[in-house]
This record gives structure tokens, C-alpha cells and sequence, in this order.
């Protein structure tokens, strides 16, 4: 059975002029945020014209940031000639999103809430739609959906940042003052970490910012790798009193989270030991270390620990461009982190999105205890293609994230908030999806849509399901060969979204079951194989396995926008993201179809629902 729920939303205009970096009671996590054109957000509110957005490059919240310097390990090249002070004259945006938050040209930073205003700072370049020239941009919210922009609150300008203001993190002290470590790059093209804390506490949206006399307050010595130094987390406090703090890094291929502690937030000691570390894993950048409750999805804050609460490592993998984490336990004693039995930190551990996603962080929201999980999406096309659209990069939607109730994996699913998009909702009734039928849902915008399906599947005890082979270990290599226009028994069954009149264009979701002796196996795949016409572009074919029995039912849900596709799985277990670039479905020649291209009659949809966002052409 499929429900469909559309709902018709409001544009989401101030969203989309891009913070990366959001304030919560805890400072946290560097967020990647969507590149947005003042010129296409009519309302956008924005402080200052200064920050009138030409062409930008969004990165995630722990920005990508460390290619400064013929002698400093990089992951993203700078294109000089390519840069421009000039606004882009691109008037036909077909890709530009109209609800994920996506400034002009930036990449993103930390996260934080402060006496109940969400900040959001995120790296930002004002010269180009590509990366380079890094500096912090600032936006703020009350419910993580509309944004207001102000000014730059941190640039190059003291010794150990003159060469870029990368990555960082917010912390909260006591006394509720906001306090930012983040990345820089000194003279010597090295990366330290400096402080930076508000200049007045009475402003609400925290728009100063002073950088401490005592920068930096960490610095690549003993054997530190000067060119893969940086990142720092959201800080906790121990119960001796001292404040904790990783830095990602590496020796070689020892991929590494450096442990400091404080007593006062400015003089840092670093550990005898690092937190945690693992062999062939290459740099760790954006680490994130987090506690979650193992009784209720309620956040905790970070340095909340006890025998009801898990600790969460993650870690952005610069060789893959990958992120995966590791539940296990911190500790206190020995300073430590040790992943459960079965928790692997390395390319086949668990990820929290296992399509383009990438330098996330999540920090908690103490207005309504959870924790969110912000995530960059970069491009799929060329640079090139970057500088002609005038933006690259966006933010994925927030999402609230927890302990399954397993507690092998974390669960994600979009912030509440969004439902203030919808504008309508319509039922469908239910029906039976026969073998090899493409159906088409009617009456909504496909371009922009938040879909929920629920396929419920029969007794399976007689059907001739596939079996299982147990070389298939690989998931996102079984969806390449298995992909929607491989017949089997049980799928593949799910959704083509972006999808041309003719299905010469589509982007196909979907699951397959099979049996593997005494249970069943549920494969899921985002196929972009034929998400465009065009030519060069990144249309990688991704895929996860899915916890759950198909015998309860298989949900899944898609909010489409243009050129974004975030699929989540059996209620958030698995979530898919892709960046597609369609030549045919755009506006509103995009459709959106159920489909079944199993051998079997068994899949029934019934209420789909679908959400409908406005957006200006």
C-alpha cells in the first residue's frame, strides 16, 4: 500500500541565501548550506546589502577546507581564472532549489542556538562559485526554515588565519556565551586552530565577533601533520571540570581524532593519546562526536554521559569523499572512545547518508531537546558548469537524529518544521501495482514535492522470491547491476521521480526483497543512471541495505526540489541523496510515477502523500 501526501508549501525564500554554520545551545557543527541569488528570493530578508550574494559555493558544515598552499594537503583545487567579482547573468535556473537553503556562493560551518535564535555560519566565498577566498557568513532563524542574513562575522585578518578562515565548531560556556574554535591558516600555510567569541552578548543575533589575543590556541607540534590539522568539534565538559575537544587529522594512512582539554576554553593541552583512531582510513575531517540516549529519541547534550547513553564518532573521510560513524562508548576514566563489537570504522561501516552527502554536523537544539544533523551536498556537474549557473553547493534539509531502538544504527528523518511548506494534502486510493505497471501521480508539482510512500507486501511465504547470493556484500555495486530496468521476483518497486513524459529522463528510488535463508533481505538504490540527457555529470548509482521485515510494510519518503532527490527508508534507517541535473523534466515538465518492475502482483499503494512547494520561475 503507497500513501501519498501532497501538500502544497510555501516558498521557502529566505532559507535559501545560505548560512552553513548554526548556533545552537551548543555551538556545533559546521553545516554546508544552499547557494542562493539575491535576485531570485525577492523576500529574502538580509541585513545589509554588503552581503548582496553574487556567485557562491556552499560547503558543508565542516567545510571541505583545506587546499590553501602549494605545501598543505588539498582537497579542493582553487580556480583563479575562474574567479569573479561580477554577479552571475544566468537567468534560466532550472537546478536552483526552492526549499533547501542555498545561498549565492558559500560553504558552511558550525551550528548553535542561542537564547532561542538558530545561527547558522557557513563558508563562504564572495568572489566565485567556486572554492576559495573562504570566509564565515551568518544567518539566523527561529525555526530553521526562514533565514536572515548578516554581515560577514569572521575573515582573514590576524596572523594565524591570514591565509583562510576554515572549518569550526560552537560551544556554549557557562553563562550561555557562545564561544567559536575554528581552523586557520597561518603564513606558513600550516592549520591551527583560534577562538573567536562575541563581541556583545546583549545582541541576540550575535553579530560581532572578536578574535582571542591568545590565537591560535593550538598548533601542529610533537608530530602533528601541519597540513592535516583541522576541524575542531563542539566541546564538552568531563566531570573533573575540563573541557573537551577533537581535532581530525592523520599520520600517513592512521586516520586520527587529537584530543585537547581546558580548564578555561583558551589555554588547550593535548592529550597523551588521541580519542580514538583507526588504521587505513586516511584524513578525518569534520569529526563529530555526540552522546545519544539508548531508552528515547530525546537529544542529549553533548557532554551528558552515563550507563543509559551511547557516544556517536563520526568522521568525513577525505580519500572516499564518505562519511561513516561508529556507535560505542566513551570512557571517562581513561579519556577514550571504543566502538561496539560490530561497529566498524573504515568504507564498509554504517554512514548516515549513503548517496552526496558529506562534511556534516549535528549539534543539540536544547528549545526542544534533539539533536539535528546539518549535511553538505556538493555538485554533480563540472566546475564550469558551476561558474555559468553563478552557485555550487547547498545545504540538506535538517533532520532530527537518534538511537534505533537496536541500538546498532542511528534513525533520521526532516525536522518537524518542514510542515509548514504544505499547502495541501491529497489522498489517493488504494491499488493494486501489478507486475511491470508505471503509474503516474497527478495533481502536483513533480519539480518540487515531499512524497511519503507505503508499499504493504502479502504473505511472501509462497512467492519465488530471489535468492540472496552471499557474495553480494557490496550494496551500492548490487544496485549498479540491479538497477530499475532489471527485472526480478519482489522489485524493483518504488518511485521515478524527475521523470520526463516519455521516462527518457528519471531517477528511480526503489527497493528489492530477497531471501537469504531464514530471513529476508530488503536492497535499497537510488539509480541516476538516467537522471539526464546531458552528458558528464556524476551519475553514480547508489544503494544500502535496509533493517527491517518487509513483512510489516516498506515506507519510503522523497522530498524532490529541482535538482536535490533525499530518500529515507524504513522510517530514516537508510537515507539516499542525489543531485541530478534532468534536461527535459524541469518545472513543470517533471513528473512523478509509481512503479513495479517485479515479476509478482504484490505491491498495493494507496494515500501518497505529496507536498507542493511554490516557487518563483
Amino acid at each position: 500500500m503507497i500513501t501519498y501526501n501532497v501538500v502544497s508549501s510555501k516558498f521557502w525564500t529566505n532559507l535559501l541565501r545560505g548560512p552553513t554554520a548554526l548556533f545552537f545551545l551548543i555551538y556545533k557543527p559546521q553545516l554546508p548550506l544552499f547557494p542562493l541569488h539575491s535576485s531570485f528570493f525577492p523576500s529574502l530578508l538580509r541585513e545589509s546589502q554588503v552581503m548582496a550574494f553574487t556567485v557562491v559555493w556552499f560547503i558543508g558544515l565542516c567545510s571541505l577546507l583545506h587546499c590553501y598552499g602549494a605545501h598543505v594537503e588539498a582537497s579542493h583545487q582553487i580556480f583563479l581564472h575562474l574567479q569573479s567579482h561580477q554577479n552571475t547573468t544566468a537567468t534560466h535556473q532550472p537546478y536552483r532549489t526552492g526549499y533547501h537553503l542555498q545561498p549565492a556562493k558559500n560553504w558552511i560551518n558550525g551550528p548553535l542556538i542561542h537564547k532561542g535564535i538558530y545561527h547558522l555560519f557557513y563558508q563562504y566565498n564572495p568572489y566565485g562559485a567556486i572554492w576559495g577566498n573562504i570566509v564565515w557568513a551568518h544567518a539566523t532563524s527561529t525555526d530553521l526554515i526562514n533565514w536572515v542574513h548578516h554581515e560577514i562575522a569572521i575573515k582573514p585578518s590576524i596572523t594565524s588565519d591570514i591565509n583562510g578562515c576554515w572549518s569550526g565548531s560552537a560551544t556554549i560556556l557557562p553563562g550561555g556565551k557562545p564561544a567559536i574554535l575554528y581552523t586557520g591558516i597561518d603564513p606558513q600555510n600550516r592549520q591551527v586552530q583560534n577562538l573567536a567569541l562575541p563581541e556583545d552578548l546583549s545582541d541576540p543575533y550575535l553579530r560581532k565577533w572578536i578574535k582571542s589575543p591568545h590565537n591560535p590556541v593550538m598548533t601542529p607540534i610533537d608530530g602533528i601533520n601541519a597540513s592535516s590539522f583541522r576541524d575542531p568539534t563542539t566541546a564538552w565538559k568531563a566531570p573533573d571540570g575540563k573541557w573537551r575537544v577533537i581535532v581530525g587529522s592523520k599520520i600517513d594512512r592512521l586516520g586520527k581524532a587529537i584530543l585537547y582539554r581546558s580548564k578555561d576554553f583558551v589555554h588547550w593541552e593535548r592529550a597523551l593519546h588521541p580519542l580514538h583512531s583507526s588504521n587505513n582510513t586516511g584524513m578525518w575531517e569534520c569529526p563529530d562526536f555526540y552522546p545519544v540516549s539508548v531508552d528515547s529519541p530525546v537529544g542529549l547534550d553533548t557532554s551528558v554521559n552515563g550507563p543509559t547513553v551511547k557516544h556517536v564518532l563520526k568522521a568525513s573521510l577525505d580519500d572516499t569523499r564518505y562519511e561513516y560513524y561508529t556507535i560505542g562508548t566513551y570512557d571517562l576514566e581513561k579519556d577514550k572512545y571504543v566502538p561496539d563489537d560490530g561497529s566498524v570504522d573504515n568504507k564498509s561501516g554504517l554512514r548516515y547518508d549513503y548517496g552526496k552527502y558529506y562534511a556534516s554536523k549535528t549539534f543539540f537544539d536544547s528549545l526542544k531537546n534533539r539533536r539535528i544533523l546539518l549535511g553538505w551536498i556538493n555538485e554533480s556537474d563540472s566546475v564550469q558548469d558551476d561558474v555559468n549557473k553563478g552557485w555550487s553547493g547547498l545545504q540538506a534539509i535538517p533532520r532530527t537524529i537518534w538511537l534505533s531502538k537496536t541500538g546498532k544504527q542511528l534513525v533520521q528523518w526532516p525536522i518537524k518544521e518542514i510542515s509548514k511548506l504544505r499547502e495541501k494534502s491529497v489522498d489517493l486510493l488504494s491499488t493494486k501495482l501489478k507486475a511491470g505497471s508505471v503509474v503516474e501521480v497527478l495533481g502536483i508539482t513533480a519539480s518540487q514535492a515531499d512524497v511519503e510512500v507505503s508499499f504493504d507486501l502479502p504473505t511472501l511465504e509462497n512467492l519465488k522470491i530471489e535468492n540472496m547470493d552471499p557474495s553480494w556484500a557490496n550494496p551500492q555495486v548490487l544496485c549498479s547491476e540491479k538497477g530499475a530496468s532489471v527485472k526480478g521476483s519482489l522489485g524493483p518497486f518504488g518511485l521515478l521521480v524527475l521523470a520526463s513524459k516519455g521516462l527518457e529522463e528519471q531517477t528511480a528510488i526503489f527497493f528489492r526483497v530477497f531471501k537469504s535463508q531464514e530471513r529476508y533481505v530488503v536492497l535499497m538504490c537510488t539509480d541516476q543512471s538516467r537522471s539526464s540527457l546531458a552528458q558528464d555529470l556524476d551519475k553514480t548509482t547508489y544503494g544500502a541495505f535496509l533493517d527491517v521485515n518487509p513483512l510489516h510494510g516498506l515506507s519510503l519518503r522523497s522530498l524532490i526540489d529541482h535538482s536535490i532527490v533525499e530518500s529515507f527508508g524504513g522510517q530514516g534507517k537508510v537515507c539516499i541523496t542525489a543531485r541530478v541535473y534532468p534536461e527535459l523534466a524541469i518545472y513543470d515538465n517533471a513528473h512523478l510515477y509509481v512503479f513495479n518492475n517485479g515479476t509478482e502482483n504484490l505491491v498495493r499503494y494507496g494515500q501518497l502523500r505529496r507536498s507542493r512547494y511554490l516557487i518563483p520561475k
